[in-house]
């Protein structure tokens, strides 16, 4: 098994690096693709280092089994051919195809088996917002068809990439020196402030990211709900939360849902609101989250599952559900994501 990562230097191509390592993902073979400026620097994978290649146009995928690809849409639209001509299976963690008719989107928990049918050798992982609140979504689409869905997203500085976090922590620095603080990656200063867009806006008043919701949950879901979203960004340095409501077709019991997510696949339930005002055990928060009586960004970075609670009756409408979510951006908004849908493919014999 040999293994492309595109955009290795960047931080969803690090997190590949990480999240390759703790999954034991089965490879004999690693090769690193970056641009001009990555091209050249070296990372160590399992006590080997490897040194980011040029990627360039020719045969260099020739070998390859599967390429993680995380260099931006237009990267990934240009060196689609070149990665799959050979047959290697690209897993592309851009909105480059997406939308694609050709192309599965796919969230393993969701609709795995999607990723068979991949007629352009690509396979699209989703965006992290989306990825995350379907996670959740299905155990309850299972009880009762979904309707309609209203999200509001807190985006963490990640999302942005490793520079907007940089950005970010510099900017607490500078405001904490009494110094003006830089703006570069975002429309205004993120630091003690929210800011209500995420992408440009279109035509309809809503953002790129929040129509990115509306459609991808369609696709990956095969369904007809409607997702309503409001895509903000917040000063968490690494984990999305979400608060979402649901209205399905029958009313459904809380502690039905409860049960359903909490035993989902890739699902954690932390709802104990008694517990308001407990202190987490500070020796097993970072694996348990023990004594939290709800999900919160502080302790779902760097976690795999998607963390649930605040699950209750959505007071404004007799089939509603409404309930609260937080989860890694970088990890299972992008990286995980993409190598669970590798280790799908490997389980099931589909890798060329």
């Amino acid at each position: 098994m040999k293994v492309a990562i595109v955009g290795a230097s960047g931080a969803v191509g690090q997190e590949f690096l990480r999240v390759l390592d703790e999954r034991n993902f089965p490879l004999d073979e690693l090769v690193l693709f970056g641009s001009s400026r990555s091209a050249g620097s070296k990372y160590m994978f399992k006590g080997k280092e490897y040194e980011v290649q040029l990627l360039k146009h020719g045969d260099d995928f020739k070998d390859v089994d599967i390429a993680f690809t995380s260099a931006g849409a237009g990267i990934s639209k240009e060196y689609a051919e070149d990665i799959t001509k050979f047959g290697a299976v690209m897993i592309d963690n851009s909105s480059a195809f997406r939308m694609d008719d050709n192309v599965p989107l796919v969230v393993p928990e969701c609709n795995a088996a999607d990723a068979l049918n991949r007629p352009l050798g690509i396979i699209a992982n989703p965006n992290c917002t989306t990825i995350m609140m379907v996670v959740c979504l299905q155990p309850i689409e299972r009880l009762s068809h979904i309707n309609r869905i209203h999200v509001a997203s807190y985006q963490s500085a990640s999302g942005a990439g490793a520079a907007a976090m940089a950005e970010l922590q510099q900017q607490y620095k500078q405001l904490a020196a009494d110094e003006q603080p830089e703006v570069n990656k975002f429309a205004y200063q993120l630091a003690y402030n929210v800011i209500p867009q995420i992408d440009v806006f279109q035509d309809n008043g809503y953002t790129k990211e929040e129509m990115k919701m509306f459609n991808e949950t369609k696709k990956i879901m095969h369904t007809d709900a409607r997702c309503s979203a409001m895509c903000v960004r917040i000063s968490s340095l690494r984990a999305h939360s979400e608060a979402v409501w649901v209205e399905t077709d029958q009313p459904l019991d809380v502690n039905d849902v409860k049960a359903a997510l909490a035993a989902a696949d890739g699902v954690t339930l932390i709802d104990d609101p008694q517990r308001v005002g407990a202190k987490a055990n500070p020796d097993a928060a970072q694996e348990t989250m023990e004594g939290l009586p709800y999900p919160m960004p502080l302790y779902t970075a760097g976690k795999d599952d998607i963390y649930v609670g605040r699950v209750r009756k959505d007071l404004a409408c007799d089939n509603g559900i409404t309930f609260w979510l937080s989860g890694d951006q970088i990890k299972k908004g992008a990286a995980l994501n993409a190598v669970q849908i590798a280790e799908y493919l490997i389980k099931v014999g589909n890798v060329k």
